[in-house]
């Protein structure tokens, strides 16, 4: 079975390389919409695959973490790169360029290793990540599977080489998220008292 959950973020970013002359050259943003699709073979104890409240903290922590930042890829030209760290306190460097095929890709590497360092406390049972998907605009979107985030001719996507500003961070539940997620440290979901025994 699968399930989806809706995020949406505002960003702004500029993708080199692209065929679009306005996309390459100028700086611009998009409203985003990026789509976490998790699977599973059975269900917890509330009968569902993961519940959708798990998902509004780290999960959603990530996320949110481009909202209203600027995003870069971390090859481009080192002037541009200072002036955004500079003049936004929101900002993330990425190893890839931020095009919505990567951001799809990004966010597939970051929340599958959210979920494998998660221990699940109210039976949740083989629930994986599906896909990602990234809407950057109303009638555009990136799809990236398993195959897309572990893909090097995509790209190496590591975790360590994703870089949050200070203030991104200190704006997650837990502003030391990442480096936790880096060194293997678990994330612990609640302990759940069941009401029902079934």
């Amino acid at each position: 079975m699968l399930i989806r959950k809706l995020f949406k973020f505002e960003s702004a970013h500029i993708v080199r390389n692209c065929s679009s002359d306005r996309c390459r050259r100028s700086i611009h943003g998009h409203s985003y919409k990026v789509e976490v699709l998790l699977e599973a073979h059975a269900l917890d104890n509330g009968q569902m695959v993961y519940d959708f409240g798990l998902m509004k903290s780290t999960i959603k922590d990530v996320i949110d973490a481009f909202d209203h930042a600027i995003c870069f890829w971390d090859k481009d030209d080192p002037e541009y790169i200072r002036l955004s760290r500079e003049f936004s306190a929101r900002w993330i460097s990425v190893p890839v360029s931020p095009s919505a095929e990567q951001f799809a890709r990004i966010f597939f590497v970051v929340i599958d290793a959210i979920l494998k360092n998660t221990v699940m406390k109210n039976g949740e049972s083989d629930v994986r990540l599906h896909s990602v998907i990234a809407h950057e605009t109303e009638t555009g979107y990136a799809q990236a599977f398993r195959e897309d985030a572990e893909n090097a001719r995509m790209g190496l996507i590591k975790l360590e080489d994703l870089v949050f500003s200070d203030q991104v961070k200190a704006e997650w539940h837990d502003p030391d998220m990442m480096n936790k997620l880096i060194a293997g440290e678990p994330f612990v979901n609640p302990e759940v008292p069941q009401q029902v025994q079934g």
